[in-house]
């Protein structure tokens, strides 16, 4: 099975920082994957990598089977991934059905905009707030948004960057549960994120980065009952 992302000796230094240090790494089709690892691991310059924010040192990003290394992040959406950043990146003043029209009308027939866009509403918890401009939200449905208009334009592989920061329990909870949807559904979807809680709700597979490398892969319980684990993320058991 070709995987649909991996990554071979991928490597970014900055001046003299060696930041990521030969990530092998590889995501198969209809795969929910976290990425953990402590502060400095890593795991911000390696999503940027993947999203083509920063071009590699060495190695390579393949994207289902095509290198992508030297590809811009626009045209990476292009071929399939969707993207969303730990902060909001909405338009304060347009409204969440809005933002909505600006991604479903480029994926459905006109015909089928409003159905999708219903659709969507309802997915995400955003039907009541539908006519509310976006800065008006609150923290927790702006990046439920965020999130809406990344799946809106129905990707291949969907990549969230730290999607429950800031939000409550229960918003968190709801977060894990439309993930886990989203995944029955066939959505191949990778989640960089601290919240533990959170990794353990959605995650089958993590990786766990530690000084720019893999340090851990595999099964969640698996990894996440190994000590070596445990002592450099969680603190000494």
């Amino acid at each position: 099975m070709i995987p649909i992302l991996e990554t071979k000796g991928l490597c970014k230094s900055f001046g003299g920082a060696q930041v990521v240090n030969g990530i092998d790494f590889r995501i198969n089709e209809g795969e929910t994957r976290c990425v953990i690892g402590p502060n400095g691991a890593g795991k911000s310059t390696f999503f940027k990598l993947l999203i083509g924010e920063h071009r590699p040192t060495a190695g390579s990003v393949r994207f289902q089977g095509r290198d992508i290394s030297n590809v811009l992040p626009f045209r990476r959406v292009g071929l399939g991934m969707s993207i969303k950043f730990q902060v909001p990146g909405i338009f304060p003043d347009l409204t969440v059905l809005e933002h909505l029209k600006l991604v479903v009308h480029r994926v459905v027939r006109p015909h089928e905009v409003s159905d999708e866009i219903d659709r969507m509403l309802n997915l995400f918890n955003l039907s009541s707030e539908s006519n509310v401009k976006a800065g008006n939200l609150s923290h927790g449905k702006k990046q439920w948004l965020e999130i809406s208009m990344a799946v809106g334009l129905r990707p291949k592989l969907l990549l969230l960057d730290e999607p429950v920061a800031g939000l409550s329990t229960e918003e968190t909870e709801h977060t894990g549960e439309l993930i886990k949807r989203l995944k029955a559904e066939g959505l191949t979807i990778m989640v960089v994120e601290h919240d533990m809680e959170f990794v353990r709700q959605v995650g089958t597979q993590v990786t766990v980065l530690h000084g720019g490398k893999v340090f851990a892969d595999g099964p969640l319980k698996e990894v996440l009952e190994r000590d070596d684990v445990a002592e450099i993320y969680l603190g000494k058991r």
